[in-house]
């Protein structure tokens, strides 16, 4: 009789894109670190010489929160390698927000996946909605890449998500869009080109994260509704390209699209694994906050 494939360990993960300069990056990942640090004990009170003598409690760090939970943070590439340096004694992930598909050559201003792998980079997020709209990447760019990292023995963090924008109802808190089966199809549809492109280019039992964005929602006022990105979540579990890959592999699913603090909670019996923030987390204890709640939900 086969094992059981073991359960998905939940992630959460953040990117600076370009918002930050250097000393922002540095004050950012020192500021996730105090805020997943957990407050300091208030100090015993006086005690008289009868009294026992006073036990202090056992300090904790922020490595007692992330035993239960991947973070990773993906910084700019000029301040990648000093917060990979600033967060090695951690269990907090650095990841970079681009490679290119070749190791070394010709390839002037491209970051080359080698070289990430070398300073300690563990993984790369790929196929983002603006680098498909500013730079017209495609999912053979998306494929490529993801060959690169896996190639250099790193974690390609895949973005996928639809563009057709669903109806009103799947977008609303109160809307029941898993009602319309139509729209949560035609995303899946969507996302499937783009998901059997990369994993066709990478070994089967390779891990592969893929972050769920509908490019409809980045930067939108609220996330996509909870029973929307259920449904197409599972239409994505179900695809053969996901569902088929080699027994104990991990394909983590991580839904990413203006998500931010007491989202989870709505989306954990949907199959998804995690969140990938952006401008919300931005705020170190908005993200430390987000953790804690993936964490214990």
């Amino acid at each position: 009789m086969a094992s059981p494939t073991p359960p998905r360990r939940r992630i959460v993960g953040v990117s600076t894109k370009m918002y930050f300069t250097f000393a922002q990056t540095q004050s950012y990942i020192a500021s996730v670190l105090e805020h997943l640090s957990p407050p300091t004990p208030p100090p015993p009170p006086p005690r008289s010489p009868d009294s026992q003598p006073h036990i202090p409690a056992s300090s904790s760090s922020p490595d007692d929160l992330l035993s239960k939970i991947d973070v990773f943070i993906l910084p700019d590439h000029v301040s990648l390698h000093s917060a990979i340096s600033r967060l090695a004694h951690t269990p907090i992930l650095v990841g970079a927000q681009d490679a290119h598909h070749e190791d070394r050559g010709a390839y002037t201003g491209f970051v080359s996946p080698a070289v990430l792998a070398e300073v300690g980079c563990r993984i790369v997020e790929l196929g983002h909605a603006e680098r498909r709209r500013i730079l017209s990447e495609t999912d053979a760019d998306a494929a490529r890449k993801a060959a690169a990292v896996v190639r250099n023995s790193m974690v390609p963090l895949v973005c996928i998500g639809e563009k057709t924008r669903p109806p009103r109802a799947a977008q609303s808190e109160e809307g029941d869009a898993d009602a319309d089966g139509a729209a949560v199809a035609a995303a899946v549809a969507e996302c499937a080109a783009q998901i059997e492109a990369v994993l066709s280019a990478i070994p089967e039992t390779a891990e592969v994260i893929l972050a769920y964005e509908p490019v409809w929602a980045i930067g939108a006022a609220a996330p996509a509704a909870p029973g929307y990105v259920a449904g197409v979540v599972r239409g994505i579990r179900a695809l053969p390209c996901v569902r088929d890959r080699a027994r104990g592999t991990t394909t983590r699913i991580l839904y990413g699209g203006s998500a931010g603090p007491g989202l989870f909670a709505k989306l954990k019996d949907g199959g998804v694994d995690g969140l990938f923030l952006g401008r919300f987390a931005h705020d170190p204890a908005q993200f430390a906050r987000t953790v804690r709640e993936v964490a214990e939900a």
